[in-house]
């Protein structure tokens, strides 16, 4: 009787134990799946302030560059793009990047989001909030490219161009990066876009350029930027906007998100101070500056040291002043807003820096691979040239690119949406 008993309290001992572990096991697995409230109100605030960067950032921006003439244009062509982005990543682009597929390119099991119900989770946050996030970066990296080709583009090729840009080098480059395609398996790192974003639209910029050719009368008869003062307000709404670009793009509030923040703002200061120093307070060098050190720092904003990162934001300043200085007078390509130095050579600058500024020997958090960084780099240097310039000339041959002269020189406000930016009376000194 007395061993049945001690048999029935061993017994009754490893239920308990049994139990506990279960419970301990059961808990740490659901957590992994269980909603976090916090998170998924961080990315629905940054999702908010990355469109907000496109949305009226990009488009006061690039309309105070261009002369009075263009000026709604450029709004124009910003607008119609974040519409028809949208419709293409809901429809499969969405799909084609972060569907599991395979190393290069993802499937078709997510297009018109089937699949991804209320209750479907990225991670600890909805699969729609992150299907959200992920779309204002696909809206702002074919808006990007506008400010190279401005003033002298039919309003149906900008969009036919944006369109197939997302489907055939944006959805393939991403999936590579940031939808487990071989660039990852290989250890790339670029956390907000450095590569997936920047240098791809800035190296797709310029090879457009070249293939479109010159503003009628570049560079010595063409009106200076009409307002200045929009273009650094867009600016600073850009600079405002990035701090949801870099610091959500982990999807999470915990740990790394303010070595982010930091690293943003100080590659930004390094690139206004850089800019400052080498264009003798030249406004629109000073802006871009900023702008050119978030680019460089997007990359790798979770693995450096800020210190790094104010060191990458003064080179990626002197990048662009250098870079734009001699795309335009010593290779005359008419870039308009510099979208090549700013975006495509700051933005490859910024995938390597990862490489060379995230190793612990300089202060970065290691496990980064500067060969990884180099070879992710050209990869997305070599699809934007390749597949821009084929995009290019399909719809050359087809739809047509170019305004004729005359509308170029009436400008396209005018020539294609029928109605001038300002009136005639109050703006003559513009025109």
């Amino acid at each position: 009787m007395e061993v049945t008993l001690n048999l029935f309290k061993v017994l009754q001992l490893c239920f308990l134990l049994g139990g506990f572990i279960f419970c301990i096991v059961g808990d740490s697995q659901a957590a992994e799946a269980i909603l976090n409230s916090g998170n998924t109100a961080w990315v629905l605030t940054s999702t908010a302030l990355v469109l907000f960067m496109t949305l009226p950032g990009l488009a006061l921006f690039y309309a105070g560059l261009v002369q009075s003439k263009n000026a709604l244009s450029v709004m124009m062509h910003c607008f119609a793009i974040a519409c028809l982005a949208s419709v293409l990543w809901l429809v499969g682009v969405y799909s084609l990047a972060f569907d599991e597929g395979n190393a290069i390119i993802g499937g078709l099991g997510k297009a018109m989001l089937s699949g991804v119900g209320k209750d479907a989770l990225s991670g600890d946050i909805p699969e729609s909030v992150f299907f959200m996030f992920q779309m204002t970066f696909a809206i702002i990296t074919p808006a990007l490219i506008i400010g190279a080709y401005v003033e002298r583009i039919k309003f149906s090729a900008v969009l036919l161009f944006s369109g197939l840009w997302l489907i055939i080098v944006y959805a393939p480059v991403c999936h590579w990066v940031w939808g487990g395609g071989w660039l990852a398996e290989k250890g790339i790192m670029d956390v907000a876009g450095g590569l997936v974003v920047h240098a791809t639209a800035g190296t797709a910029a310029i090879v457009f350029v070249k293939a479109l050719g010159n503003r009628t009368g570049f560079p010595k008869h063409l009106r200076p930027p009409h307002n200045p003062g929009m273009t650094m307000i867009g600016a600073a709404m850009l600079w405002v906007g990035w701090f949801g670009f870099n610091v959500m793009s982990a999807a999470t509030l915990q740990g790394i998100s303010g070595l982010v923040a930091v690293n943003s703002l100080f590659a930004m200061t390094g690139g206004v101070i850089a800019a400052l120093l080498i264009s003798k307070n030249d406004p629109g060098f000073i802006h871009n500056g900023a702008l050119a050190g978030l680019v460089a720092i997007c990359a790798g904003s979770d693995k450096v040291h800020p210190l790094g990162a104010l060191v990458i934001g003064a080179l990626a300043g002197i990048i662009f002043v250098k870079g734009f200085t001699w795309e335009q007078e010593k290779l005359k390509l008419d870039d308009v807003l510099g979208v090549w130095p700013l975006h495509g050579i700051a933005g490859s600058w910024g995938g390597i820096a990862c490489g060379i500024f995230g190793q612990e020997a300089l202060g970065g958090l290691g496990q980064v691979s500067i060969v990884a960084q180099l070879i992710g780099t050209l990869m997305a240097i070599v699809v934007a040239v390749s597949f821009g310039f084929a995009v290019y000339l399909v719809l050359d041959k087809t739809v047509g690119i170019r305004l004729d002269k005359e509308d170029e020189q009436r400008g396209s406000d005018l020539a294609i949406h029928n109605i001038e930016s300002y009136p005639e009376d109050a703006t003559s000194r513009f025109l």
